[in-house]
C-alpha cells in the first residue's frame, strides 16, 4: 500500500524502493519492458500526466501479490492490475495490465449490480 500513496505523492525514491535493482517491468499490451529499477524510476518519471492512484484491493501471498487499482491520469481513470513476484522483500518482476472503463452493453444491464468497492 505504501509503494501506491508513494506513487500518488509524486515521491519517486519511495514508489520505487521496493523494486530489485535487477527488477523486470512488463507492460504486455503495449509489448514493453523494462529492465533495473533505474530504468523503471526512468520511464515513470518521464510520464507527463498528473497521476493518482486509488488502490481497490491487494491480495496474495508469499511472493506474489496483485493490486487492482484505478490509475487517474490528468483526470482521467485507467483500471489495472499489478501482478508484483517478490524475491525476498523486493519486487523482481511485475507485470501490469490497463484498461479504460466502459459503458456496459444494455443487453445486460438488468443482470449486473453496482460494484460496492467502485471508486471511480
Amino acid at each position: 500500500m505504501a509503494h501506491w500513496q508513494a506513487a500518488s505523492a509524486g515521491d519517486s525514491a519511495a514508489e520505487h524502493a521496493i523494486y530489485a535493482t535487477a527488477a523486470v517491468l512488463d507492460y504486455p499490451q503495449s509489448g514493453e519492458r523494462f529492465v533495473g529499477r533505474a530504468t523503471i524510476k526512468a520511464q515513470r518519471g518521464g510520464h507527463p500526466a498528473r497521476r493518482q492512484f486509488t488502490v481497490l484491493r491487494i491480495r496474495g501471498t508469499g511472493d506474489l501479490w496483485v493490486s487492482e487499482c484505478v490509475i487517474t491520469y490528468d483526470g482521467v481513470p485507467s483500471h489495472s492490475v499489478s501482478i508484483m513476484e517478490f524475491s525476498g522483500d523486493l519486487v523482481a518482476h511485475e507485470t501490469q495490465y490497463f484498461a479504460d472503463p466502459f459503458d456496459p452493453p444494455p443487453w445486460r444491464a438488468a443482470l449486473a449490480a453496482a460494484r460496492p468497492d467502485e471508486t471511480a
